[in-house]
């Protein structure tokens, strides 16, 4: 698979009353496909919320936050998690991988059933005491307008968010991308007229990335006549920063009496990362050092 140069573009729009952003994901959603062997209707939902994941990351200010989006459904899905980084760096996992239902009465990957009832939970960590959470309904199980009702519910945004994965006929991704325009609290009528003429002759963010528009272009269509100025641009990526200590920290959080009765197993443990698939192994030795420091 050569690699996908994946970016973020953001953007604002008449004079600061809008901001924007846009990216093209297809690599990271691909190696999400191929991490967790997923069927194509799960890689289309997991993909859109990765997608919104990155650019939601980004909006964060400060360098250690980190943003979790979690989906949780009566679907055959039953649900998955995102988390992001305000780098452009994100990861995420699904419940259930393979999920194989009939297309939808438009002949596409039909989401929303996969997904089902339930619930979008948005946790932010930005190094305070308890970190912010937004919880909403599931509006349509799309992810797009799902996050659309957040903002203007949970953040009191108005905002147009748009989420896009294709596949090709042999189950990779063939495009994945998004946008994200918000309008500002001082945002004028005429603004907004214009900025909804505009979003309602856009189809699709497949047909817009197929068609070989980059994310500059998308913007430059969503925001047309708007005076869009592009701020910054960068690199977003599917990045799992797990490593052996990390996990061990796991381990030792969910306390002394589960270690002891792995130890009492007297065999080593396997421990799989949910996100990139990564093994690690323990030993018994190990596992009774952990043991020590649970016990403090």
């Amino acid at each position: 698979m050569s690699k996908q140069n994946d970016y973020i573009v953001r953007a604002t729009a008449a004079n600061a009353q809008i901001r924007a952003f846009a990216c093209t994901t297809r690599g990271i959603a691909e190696k999400a496909r191929v991490i967790h062997d997923s069927s194509p209707v799960v890689t289309a939902a997991h993909g859109r919320l990765l997608t919104a994941g990155c650019m939601m990351g980004v909006m964060m200010k400060g360098e250690k936050d980190l943003l979790t989006l979690r989906v949780q459904g009566d679907g055959l899905m039953r649900g998955m998690t995102v988390t992001a980084d305000s780098s452009g760096r994100v990861k995420g996992y699904v419940i259930e991988p393979v999920v194989i239902i009939p297309p939808n009465e438009k002949g596409k990957l039909d989401v929303s059933v996969a997904v089902g009832r339930g619930y979008l939970s948005v946790i932010k960590d930005m190094g305070m005491k308890e970190p912010y959470v937004g919880q909403i309904e599931l509006q349509t199980g799309e992810i797009a307008e799902d996050l659309t009702y957040y903002f203007a519910t949970s953040e009191q945004v108005p905002s147009s968010v748009g989420l896009g994965v294709l596949m090709e006929r042999d189950n990779t991704v063939r495009q994945a991308g998004g946008f994200i325009i918000q309008l500002m609290p001082f945002a004028e009528d005429a603004v907004i007229d214009r900025l909804e003429q505009n979003l309602s002759k856009v189809d699709s963010v497949t047909a817009l990335l197929d068609a070989g528009k980059t994310p500059e272009e998308m913007l430059e269509l969503l925001l047309e006549g708007l005076d869009v100025e592009i701020v910054d641009t960068m690199p977003t990526d599917y990045v799992c920063n797990c490593d052996k200590s990390r996990v061990e920290k796991a381990i030792v959080s969910i306390g002394k009496k589960d270690i002891k009765e792995m130890i009492d197993e007297g065999k080593e443990i396997e421990v799989n990362c949910q996100f990139c698939g990564k093994n690690y192994v323990f030993s018994v030795e190990e596992l009774e050092k952990m043991y020590k420091k649970a016990l403090r």
